[in-house]
C-alpha cells in the first residue's frame, strides 16, 4: 500500500468529499478574514516566500519505508513564520495549485487535503508552539526545540485527521486499522524529519530577521528574576 497524506480521487466517498470541501471553504474564508490583521508591507512578502517555499518542499518526496514515500507538510513552518491564519492560506493555495496544475492530489479530495494539512495540521502545530511560546522567546536552543516539536505534532495531527476522515467515508477497500497503523507510523518518522527541517529554517530566519518570525513577535519574554534587596 502506498501511504501518502495527499489524497487522490476515490479514496473517500462523495458525501464525505463534499462535506470536507465545505469545511475547507469555511476554514479558508475565516483564515482570509483574520489574516488581514497579520499582513502589512513587511509581512506580505514573507507570506509569498513561505508559500513558494512550502510548494517547493512538498513537491519533493523521500523514501520512508519500502514502497512508502512522504514529503514535508510545511504547516508548522508557515504558522511559526507568518502566523496560523496567513499560514493556512499559504498551504491552502499551495494545495490548490498542486491539484489543479500538477495533479498532485485529486480534485474531489481537495477539500479533504486542505482540511487535513492547511487547517488541522497548522492548528495543531501552532497550538503546540503557543503552549511552548515562553521557551521560544529565549531564542537559540529554545526556538529550535519549539519548532521541532511543533512540526512533529503538525505532521502526526494531519495524519490523524486523515484516519478520522477514512473512518467516516473511506472507500479504498483497505481496513481502517491498517490505514491507521501505517499512516501514523510513517508520519511519526516524517514528522521527525520535518521537525529538523523546520527547526533549521526557523532558526536561520530568526538569526537574520527575528522581527519576521510571527511566534517571536507574539511571545512574552521570560520575566527577570526579582532583585533581592538587602536592607
Amino acid at each position: 500500500m502506498n501511504v501518502a497524506l495527499h489524497l487522490s480521487d476515490g479514496i473517500v466517498d462523495a458525501p464525505t468529499s463534499i462535506a470536507y470541501a465545505a469545511v475547507a471553504a469555511v476554514g479558508l474564508a475565516v483564515a482570509a478574514g483574520r489574516a488581514r490583521a497579520d499582513l502589512d508591507e513587511r509581512t506580505a512578502p514573507m507570506a509569498g516566500l513561505v508559500a513558494a517555499f512550502v510548494f517547493a518542499v512538498q513537491m519533493v518526496n523521500f523514501p520512508v519505508l519500502p514502497g512508502v514515500s512522504g514529503h514535508v507538510l510545511g504547516g508548522a513552518l508557515a504558522a511559526i513564520l507568518v502566523g496560523p491564519w496567513v499560514g493556512a492560506l499559504c498551504v491552502g493555495i499551495v494545495l490548490v495549485v498542486q491539484a489543479v496544475l500538477f495533479a498532485d492530489g485529486g480534485l474531489s479530495a481537495l477539500g479533504a487535503n486542505i482540511t487535513n494539512m492547511a487547517l488541522v495540521g497548522i492548528a495543531a502545530g501552532y497550538g503546540a508552539a503557543v503552549l511552548l511560546r515562553r521557551v521560544a522567546a529565549r531564542r537559540g536552543v529554545g526556538l529550535v526545540a519549539v519548532a521541532f516539536v511543533a512540526a512533529l505534532v503538525s505532521s502526526v495531527a494531519a495524519a490523524g485527521s486523515f484516519v478520522v476522515l477514512y473512518a467516516i467515508g473511506g472507500d479504498a477497500g483497505v481496513p481502517l486499522g491498517s490505514v491507521a497503523v501505517a499512516l501514523l507510523g510513517v508520519h511519526v518518522l516524517i514528522g521527525i524529519g520535518e521537525g529538523v527541517f523546520t527547526a533549521l529554517t526557523v532558526s536561520a530566519v530568526a538569526r537574520v530577521r527575528p522581527d519576521l518570525v510571527h511566534l517571536l513577535r507574539t511571545a512574552r519574554r521570560p520575566l527577570p528574576h526579582p532583585a533581592v534587596v538587602v536592607p
